[in-house]
C-alpha cells in the first residue's frame, strides 16, 4: 500500500492539472500569453491556406479585427472529419489551449479536434 501512495499522488496531480485551465474571455487572451486557458466565443470566420497548408480561424470578430486566432497545421487538419473553417464558422465554441504571441496578436495552436468543442 505504501508503494502505491506516490503513484496515486501523481495520478491525482495529473488529473487536477487537466481541470486547472483558466477560463478567460477571448478579448483578454492577450493578457494570458504562455498560459493554458479555456475560452468560449464565436468563430467569426476562417480560411484554409493551401499554399502553406494551414487553417486560420478568427475568434470574436472577422479578420483583421479578430481577438484571437486559432491555427491548425496541415497534419493536424487531417484529424478533423470536416474542414474546420466550415465546421466552426458562425458557431459558439469552447477552445482549450496555450495562448502564444504571433506578431503581437494572441493565437492558440490547435493540434487535436478535442481542443474545440461546439457549445450547443
Amino acid at each position: 500500500m505504501i508503494k502505491q501512495i506516490p503513484v496515486l499522488a501523481f495520478l491525482l496531480s495529473v488529473s487536477m492539472s487537466a481541470f486547472s485551465q483558466k477560463v478567460v474571455p477571448a478579448k483578454e487572451a492577450a493578457n494570458h500569453k504562455n498560459e493554458t486557458v479555456m475560452i468560449t466565443d464565436t468563430v467569426a470566420g476562417g480560411k484554409y491556406l493551401a499554399g502553406s497548408n494551414i487553417t486560420l480561424l478568427d475568434v470574436g470578430a472577422p479578420h483583421p479585427k479578430e481577438v484571437l486566432t486559432l491555427l491548425i497545421k496541415g497534419d493536424d487538419r487531417k484529424k478533423f472529419t470536416t474542414a474546420p473553417e466550415a465546421l466552426y464558422k458562425g458557431k459558439k465554441v469552447t477552445i482549450t489551449g496555450t495562448v502564444i504571441d504571433y506578431k503581437g496578436k494572441p493565437e492558440i495552436i490547435i493540434t487535436e479536434p478535442e481542443q474545440i468543442k461546439i457549445v450547443e
